[in-house]
């Protein structure tokens, strides 16, 4: 019998340069010759090198973080322990109390009215770390606010079914495995977090650059608010909140508590369009092509949850004009500034902010969790029917003013902070820039 012309797999494993880079030996290629051949420890040093120079891979699966400069992790699930957040990149000795989180919860909290969830939480906030004596340090700043009113019954028949228009199933095929109760990450109370991240940004904006941004209901279902029902110069949070619908024109807000009312009662939902303004925001806000302002600010909208649409501007509606008939012209005004005469850009030009009121719309699909009976699949794969049970808004809307207020605060307080870092560390050129900040100095002037 003729002799083996290579040894067994069993006495060492073999290196093929006809493998893939930090492979080492495949199934079948025990052919290479013997100079070729290595020990099982220089192998997986020679792959462990081969992985260091070439395969230089970051694996960033987590979803969970918002923002580059003033950046945001939110935690928690809906019927965990608690939620919260944690801000990294705020700037050092700005003035901050639980207080002034506080009241921003308050506006998102459930249980305010008969249109909202029954879940009775108080959402009280605590801040763990990042200030002393009541101003930032300039580290990161833990808020967390425990929940305490989970009722697990409320959701039992979560873990056998997926919910329509839920993400079950869609966790379930992306993890393999999902926290059943109340929803989990996507839950509408994972937005406490970005609230009370939003109502430091805030606070910094109103400091820095005098940034006002309200936002209030201007749809729900097929009661829509006119245009120019509203004022964007002079609308006020007291105008917003003076309804439990949150919108600041009382006629439409009745028609609008009407129309939640009437499919509540039947245990059905409806959708709704939050309309958002931001004043005095500074100019030159945001970046060329892949990094526009009007981009930032659609990926937070639509990363809220429920919502399904955004436009800005003159949005959709903008198709039904001729370039003459859209075009904002500029023109100078008394005080020798650059504006337009018209806004249906939105405040945003070329993906940066050119200093008028920046103005953009969110749509909220209907609540899916209805007291109706629907068709749905189980976690086995059968057809079944399902009723959801617990508490839900029958409109999303309402809540969801304080949270596209906060998106929005996000968003504006991490290109402020970009754009100070590019372009305001050195000189401006002043016939053509103006410093972040000059609304602040003519205010103590």
């Amino acid at each position: 019998m003729a002799a083996p012309t290579s040894r067994p797999r069993s006495a060492g494993a073999v290196f093929s340069p006809l493998a893939p880079r930090g492979v080492g030996a495949l199934p079948g290629l025990d052919f290479a010759p013997t100079s070729l051949r290595v020990s099982a420890y220089r192998r997986r040093a020679v792959s462990l090198a081969v992985m260091k120079l070439n395969w230089r891979a970051e694996v960033k699966a987590s979803g969970n973080v918002f923002g580059n400069y003033f950046q945001v992790a939110t935690y928690g699930e809906s019927h965990g322990g608690g939620v919260g957040c944690v801000i990294s990149g705020c700037p050092p000795r700005i003035p901050l109390t639980e207080g002034d989180i506080q009241v921003e919860l308050d506006r998102r909290r459930p249980g305010q009215s008969r249109i909202t969830s029954t879940r009775e939480e108080t959402d009280t906030c605590k801040i763990l770390s990042g200030t002393h004596e009541g101003m930032t340090t300039g580290t990161p700043i833990h808020v967390i606010v425990p929940n305490t009113d989970q009722v697990g019954g409320d959701n039992s028949e979560i873990a056998k079914m997926y919910r329509p228009s839920h993400a079950d199933a869609t966790y379930d095929f992306k993890y393999g495995v999902r926290s059943v109760q109340g929803g989990g990450r996507s839950s509408g109370r994972e937005t406490i977090g970005r609230v009370a991240a939003g109502a430091l940004a805030k606070k910094i904006l109103k400091l820095k650059c005098g940034v006002e941004i309200l936002a209030f209901v201007s749809k729900v279902h097929q009661v829509v608010l006119p245009e120019d029902a509203v004022d964007y110069e002079i609308v006020t949070l007291e105008k917003i909140e003076s309804n439990i619908v949150r919108c600041p024109d009382p006629q439409y807000a009745d028609k609008m508590i009407a129309a939640v009312d009437k499919v509540r009662v039947r245990g059905d939902s409806v959708g709704g369009v939050v309309t958002c303004i931001a004043r005095n925001v500074p100019r030159g806000l945001g970046s060329p092509v892949f990094d526009k302002l009007e981009a930032e600010l659609s990926r937070a909208m639509l990363s809220i949850p429920a919502s399904n649409g955004f436009e800005i501007g003159s949005g959709f509606a903008g198709t039904d004009f001729t370039g003459s008939e859209h075009n904002d012209e500029f023109y100078m005004d008394k005080a020798g500034n650059v504006r337009t005469r018209t806004n249906r850009s939105g405040g945003v030009q070329g993906g940066i902010s050119n200093g008028e009121i920046i103005h953009f719309k969110v749509s909220f699909k209907p609540t899916p969790s209805i007291g109706l009976k629907q068709n749905t699949v189980s976690r086995e794969h059968q057809n079944v029917e399902f009723l959801a049970r617990g508490r839900h808004d029958p409109c999303v809307a309402p809540r969801a003013v304080p949270v596209v207020e906060s998106m929005a605060a996000l968003v504006l307080m991490d290109q402020l902070m970009a754009h100070i870092a590019q372009c305001e560390m050195f000189p401006l050129n002043i016939a053509l820039q103006e410093p972040v900040g000059r609304w602040l100095c003519h205010q103590n002037t």
